[in-house]
């Protein structure tokens, strides 16, 4: 069997000696510096000013939008664009914490939102925010994208959970919007076990993030920033450790989460690199008439767990699955699926939204795993499995 993933860690051996060792000599496993050094390194690696690490990437996605909603960027009613095709918890904090959440369909030709989409809702909805999902490795052009939500005043966000490495026009994705998420949970590229990130340049969310993720305190502010909450509101040192600033939540990691990070951050160019490589050799399969082509040719690196495949028929998708199935080959629904067609959406929204093509690709495509220990026997196989 092809799984989506061989192992709970890349050099797995090597990275549970390590954490055994770590955890039998650490004074403290519950967030502490192992944690802040992850997020110094993480940032430095994606490029981005600050990071935030949470106990996963849906929790980061939550805090997100709660702290949004904190300092007033967000306000309760705004509309909220998020991509159709996506995973529940990009969508659910937008319903829970009472944003207007509105669907916006992909082209087949990325897999992702376009601008066209984008000023198609943005005309009818007057959109406040945009959060995209970088689906798969893949991205539509989002400097165009960019462009048009700073004209428009649209808060623009990335959830970058499926898509750590890919860069487009020099650019790694996660670095187009104001802020954006990461999952290193044990199936994405980079694993944790568990784990999720924040990145920002921002250092009004930066902060307002760290009191999210502790229960409102301000325990992880610096001493400036700490000074001058307590000012405000006139709070003793003595009184600090227990007053609650903000609506907030308890997300935070553990020092078994800050180890695994900075330890499989050492190899994270090479899983990447691998998996481009990989696509390289896979992407073969789209030259397939029956198949729709993505296009990548605007993208530097293509970084993906997963390569999606989307038929032009149901009849081909079905041949397909039973290909899989008696190749051996694991294979899984494109993401989610169409978020506004889940039964938790349906809920809270009585209308039907029309979005053809995230309903085409949601009931014609599937995906296999694109992981760094894939062989050459194994790559060839699913080539051959998927070829006509």
């Amino acid at each position: 069997m092809i799984k989506l993933i061989k192992s709970s860690f890349y050099n797995e051996e090597l990275t549970k000696e390590a954490l055994c060792k770590f955890i039998s000599n650490a004074e403290y496993l519950s967030m502490d510096e192992q944690c802040r050094s992850f997020e110094t390194e993480f940032s430095a690696w994606q490029e981005r000013e600050f990071s935030v690490l949470f106990n996963s990437g849906s929790s980061a996605n939550l805090a997100l939008i709660q702290a949004l909603l904190n300092i007033g960027s967000l306000k309760k009613g705004d509309n909220c664009g998020f991509s159709g095709i996506t995973w529940a918890t990009n969508v659910m904090p937008l319903i829970q914490l009472g944003l207007n959440a509105i669907p916006i369909d992909i082209s087949m030709r990325t897999l992702n939102i376009s601008l066209e989409e984008v000023q198609k809702i943005h005309e009818n909805s007057n959109l406040k925010c945009l959060f995209v999902t970088n689906l798969l490795g893949f991205s539509d052009d989002l400097e165009a994208i960019r462009n048009y939500c700073d004209i428009h005043n649209i808060l623009l966000l990335e959830d970058n959970c499926e898509s750590l490495g890919s860069v487009l026009g020099g650019v790694k994705l996660g670095n187009f919007s104001t802020a954006s998420t990461f999952s290193f949970f044990v199936g994405h590229h980079m694993s944790t076990i568990e784990g999720g990130m924040v990145c920002t340049d921002d250092v009004d969310i930066y902060e307002e993030l760290l009191k999210v993720r502790s229960h409102g305190w301000d325990r992880h502010l610096n001493e400036t920033a700490t000074k001058k909450i307590r000012t405000k509101y006139n709070i003793t040192d003595f009184y600090a450790k227990y007053t609650f600033y903000d609506l907030a939540y308890n997300l935070r990691p553990t020092e078994i989460t800050g180890f695994l990070g900075r330890f499989q951050l050492k190899y994270l160019d090479e899983m990447i690199k691998i998996r481009q490589e990989n696509f390289n050799r896979l992407k073969k399969l789209y030259e397939n008439s029956d198949f729709v082509t993505i296009d990548v040719s605007h993208m530097e690196t293509v970084s993906n767990f997963a390569i999606p495949i989307v038929c032009k028929s149901s009849r081909l998708h079905k041949e397909m699955i039973r290909r899989a199935e008696k190749g051996g080959v694991e294979v899984r629904p494109i993401v989610g699926g169409v978020m506004s067609d889940q039964p938790f959406f349906a809920k809270y929204y009585e209308s039907k939204y029309e979005l053809p093509n995230s309903r085409f690709a949601n009931e014609n495509g599937f995906y296999f795993g694109n992981n760094p220990e894939l062989t050459d026997k194994e790559i060839e196989t699913l080539v051959g499995v998927f070829q006509p």
